[in-house]
């Protein structure tokens, strides 16, 4: 009987243990999943316009990269949600999670964000200035999430969220370099 109960008891507690432990609907870690989520979708869409848009071989091909690699994140911190039993929204509003809050908010976008003009235009703009706008606002936009891997770095210790927003600032920090590069030959021309 000893041995029923303790093996009841220990399947509870390994049941229960990541129950307990799962991030919740207003933990940094949903926050950050949630939020990154979003600015990782406006950086697939810039390069997947600049990948259908640019003549520019480098400028296409990190259109693409970052277009891949971001969409593959949204994934991986969607199924987090998922795994946390957490809808893709949650109940506070963007970046409630980040110790400056909603004062990293600039006109309402995250850190780094495209406004919805400036996506226009980018959809609107040809040659040089195609890349040369798209390198600009990739490199904000990198800023900003930098900004927000570090905040979720400072926040968590998730070893899975860790480990993906250590990536993320990796990538992100040598495509800045990239971007840089091929910005200054975009604006030679």
């Amino acid at each position: 009987m000893a041995v029923v109960v303790g093996l009841l008891l220990g399947y509870a507690g390994g049941w229960l243990t990541p129950q307990l432990t799962r991030p919740g609907d207003t933990s940094a870690e949903a926050g950050f999943a949630r939020d990154m989520s979003t600015h990782h979708a406006q950086a697939v869409d810039m390069g997947l316009i600049v990948y259908r848009s640019s003549t520019t071989p480098g400028i296409r091909q990190i259109g693409v990269d970052i277009a891949t690699q971001q969409q593959g994140e949204i994934g991986t911190m969607q199924t987090w949600l998922r795994n946390w039993g957490l809808g893709p929204t949650g109940s506070q509003p963007a970046m409630a999670w980040m110790p400056d809050g909603a004062a990293s908010l600039k006109d309402g976008l995250m850190p780094g964000m495209a406004t919805p003009a400036q996506m226009e235009q980018l959809r609107q703009a040809q040659g040089k200035q195609l890349d040369a706008l798209f390198c600009d606002l990739m490199i904000q936009h990198h800023i900003g999430g930098i900004h927000m891997a570090d905040a979720i770095l400072a926040e968590s210790d998730n070893a899975e969220v860790v480990k993906v927003a250590s990536t993320m600032k990796n990538v992100q920090q040598t495509e800045l370099n990239n971007l840089r590069s091929l910005l200054a030959d975009a604006k030679k021309g």
